[in-house]
C-alpha cells in the first residue's frame, strides 16, 4: 500500500463559541468551502473528527498525564503524495483556495493553539 500525505489540524475553537457551535459552523460552513475547493486542492480525502462532550475524554487523558486543555477536533486533508500537495498550493487557484480557507478558519479556530503539521500515513491494522 502507498504512503499517503496528511495535514493533521488539532483544532481548539475560539474563545468566544461554546463547542457545539464550533462544531456546527465547522461541519455546516467550512466542509462545504473545502469541499468547493477539493479539486483545485488536488484532495483525495478530507475527514473532520469531532471530539465528544467536554470531560468525555478526561479519564483517558489523567491516565497519561495529558493537558486539560482538550481539543475540539481534528481535521485530516489527504493527498498521494508530497509532489502532488506542492504543485497544488503553488498554483495561483491553489493559493486562492488556500487564502479563503484561512479566512474563514480564522471565524472559528484559535489558530494560535492549533497544532497543523504534514505526516506520512503507515497503516498497521485496516
Amino acid at each position: 500500500m502507498t504512503a499517503v500525505i496528511k495535514l493533521v489540524f488539532c483544532l481548539r475553537r475560539r474563545a468566544d463559541l461554546s463547542r457545539e457551535e464550533f462544531q456546527r459552523y465547522w461541519s455546516d460552513h467550512h466542509a462545504p468551502l473545502v469541499r468547493g475547493y477539493s479539486e483545485v486542492l488536488q484532495l483525495r480525502r478530507y475527514v473532520q473528527v469531532h471530539t465528544l462532550p467536554e470531560g468525555a475524554s478526561a479519564a483517558l487523558g489523567g491516565s497519561r498525564g495529558v493537558e486539560e486543555d482538550e481539543y475540539d477536533g481534528v481535521a485530516e486533508l489527504w493527498w498521494e503524495s508530497l509532489e502532488e500537495l506542492t504543485a497544488a498550493a503553488t498554483t495561483s487557484e491553489g493559493r486562492h483556495a488556500g487564502a479563503e480557507l484561512l479566512e474563514d478558519e480564522r471565524r472559528f479556530i484559535d489558530l494560535a493553539r492549533s497544532p497543523i503539521f504534514l505526516a506520512e500515513e503507515h497503516v498497521v491494522v485496516g
